[in-house]
């Protein structure tokens, strides 16, 4: 058995479109039953390749990802599994450089899967093609940042000082509030709501809490031993029902039913903790 969870920081002239790439690879024994996992909402668009032949079930249907998939800012969980052998990149990015790069608004994403080569052309299909002759993570890497490099020099919308709004916020929503942001951007608050919701697909107070919320997720997974008010504490929530409201509301269970639910990465004895 095999698995590998890894983040890796792109370039530093990149990091203004890409936060990370996250390497997923798992490889399981013929005939082993493989448990679905419960995707939780995370604060980010994300771009998925598939080096080797995938077949995923998500949502209760099954996909075969020609070559990679798109998803947009999610609210809601969706549980997928994966094949016996299966290996996945995704390139992470920053909150509005998906806007500057395709040019259309992000609520037109939120919650939504599709495939890459609808939105990017046949260069994802030259990108995965390389892919499959690689198997060293830096050569993966290096390969889909040459794409990220392509996609930016065709940007289809020019830089905003606004841009970096959403990136600050999600550095620093717990030591600053909402109205603090608004204020320092310079347009009011129906202006700072829809250009928030046209760059990261759901306006800013629903970021905030999806952000909250994954941070809160992730704790758990690196800290199991800790009591679940610490962790809503520690997270920016004012009391456990605070934290548990969000979680019903993004996943339909208690923390402690959720956080109970097995996961690929689980059953080979790691946690998403990235």
């Amino acid at each position: 058995m095999l698995v590998v969870l890894k983040e890796i920081r792109p370039r530093f002239d990149l990091t203004e479109y890409i936060r990370f790439y996250r390497i997923i690879h798992f490889e399981f024994p013929n005939h082993f039953s493989i448990p679905a996992k419960a995707y939780p909402p995370r604060p980010e668009h994300c771009l998925q390749f598939f080096p080797k032949p995938a077949s995923l079930w998500y949502d209760n249907r099954t996909i075969m990802p020609k070559n990679a998939i798109l998803s947009g800012q999610h609210t809601v969980v969706n549980y997928r599994m994966t094949c016996q052998k299966f290996i996945g990149v995704q390139m992470i990015f920053q909150p509005s450089a998906l806007y500057r790069l395709l040019g259309i608004p992000m609520n037109e994403l939120l919650n939504q899967t599709i495939e890459a080569s609808d939105v990017f052309g046949n260069e994802v299909n030259f990108v995965n093609e390389q892919l499959c002759y690689v198997t060293e993570y830096d050569e993966i890497i290096s390969i889909i940042e040459k794409f990220a490099i392509s996609l930016i020099k065709k940007q289809k919308k020019a830089n905003d000082p606004f841009d970096t709004v959403a990136q600050k916020i999600l550095s620093s929503y717990q030591q600053q509030s909402l109205d603090w942001f608004v204020n320092n951007s310079c347009v009011c608050h129906r202006q700072f709501d829809r250009k928030f919701s046209d760059r990261v697909g759901v306006g800013a107070k629903e970021f905030i809490r999806v952000a909250r919320f994954y941070q809160a997720y992730l704790m758990k997974n690196k800290y199991p031993e800790k009591d679940w008010l610490t962790i809503a504490l520690a997270c920016g929530y004012y009391d456990y029902q605070h934290m548990a409201r969000d979680y019903r509301e993004f996943t339909g269970h208690t923390p402690v039913r959720f956080f109970s639910l097995d996961s690929p990465e689980r059953t080979l004895g790691k946690e998403e903790v990235y």
